[in-house]
């Protein structure tokens, strides 16, 4: 029995991966079946983000950093710039590339350290130099800072947490590019039951619906509920449309038992409560 070999190479290549395989196709001349039996099977893993182009490594890049991390340790790390914070963190999902330049340049676009934690994802990903990791990173310490202001909303009533709940409403939303309206339901002891998002919007307008809102609270056995919206703008002047749809909604509200405590706006520069300002 006669046999001949030929081996063939198949390649196949992404952006991030590489593979290739080899095949030893035998011939038969008795039977006119082909048989294919594994060579080679190479895999390697997808570059993580810090792997892609890799610099070469730097003493300068290393003092740098054992001086950042030594000045987050001593004084609790008071002292430390907008851009270095930022730094510090990227440096943690990307370790083997310089951060400061990249640092800098977000602090630049997204208008400070509160303006890139709370940027929109997407942004952040599609910004130069950023891919999932680091946008992950970011994200992460957002996601923290908010649970940690919220404990106290979370766990006492609103009412008596009331600076609390100004505070966690103001780093959620005050830096929003767009607007975003939502609605704390509370129940008879103003302990909160459900902080919902109702709707999200452009930047200078978002839909809010009485007859959704009333529908929602009896849903949740809501005893009362407060309304906030975000002013992209900064300036947190409610408009007639925001007093208009206020009114409908404790007009309708009242009716069914249900109280409005607030309607709160957001804004960089502060913020607006429409019972301070007799409004309700």
């Amino acid at each position: 029995m006669q046999k001949s070999a030929l081996s063939c190479n198949v390649q196949v290549s992404e952006p991030t991966s590489f593979c290739r395989i080899s095949l030893h196709w035998t011939f038969s001349a008795r039977f006119p079946l082909i048989h294919k039996v594994p060579a080679l099977f190479c895999y390697q893993m997808p570059m993580a983000e810090e792997d892609a182009n890799p610099p070469a490594s730097s003493p300068h890049r290393s003092g740098h950093r054992a001086r950042l991390r030594n000045r987050i340790f001593a004084g609790q790390g008071a002292g430390l710039h907008d851009h270095e914070l930022v730094e510090y963190l990227l440096v943690l999902a990307i370790p083997r590339r310089d951060t400061k330049a990249l640092a800098k340049k977000l602090i630049e676009e997204f208008g400070g350290f509160s303006g890139v934690l709370v940027a929109d994802a997407d942004a952040l990903a599609n910004f130069p130099g950023m891919g999932e990791t680091s946008v992950a990173a970011l994200k992460i310490v957002q996601l923290a800072a908010l649970h940690l202001i919220s404990a106290p909303v979370r766990e006492q009533p609103v009412l008596a947490s009331w600076q609390a709940l100004l505070d966690y409403l103001r780093a959620d939303m005050a830096h929003l590019a767009h607007e975003r309206v939502r609605v704390l339901h509370l129940d008879s002891k103003n302990r909160l039951i459900r902080d919902e998002l109702v709707s999200e919007g452009s930047v200078d307008q978002a839909a809010i619906y009485t007859r959704e809102v009333i529908k929602r609270a009896l849903a949740l056995g809501s005893a009362a509920i407060i309304l906030v919206h975000n002013h992209p703008s900064g300036d947190s002047t409610p408009s007639r449309q925001d007093i208009a749809i206020t009114k409908d909604i404790c007009d309708a509200a009242r009716t069914l038992g249900i109280a409005v405590h607030d309607h709160i706006i957001i804004g960089k520069n502060g913020h607006m409560s429409f019972r301070s300002k007799g409004l309700i």
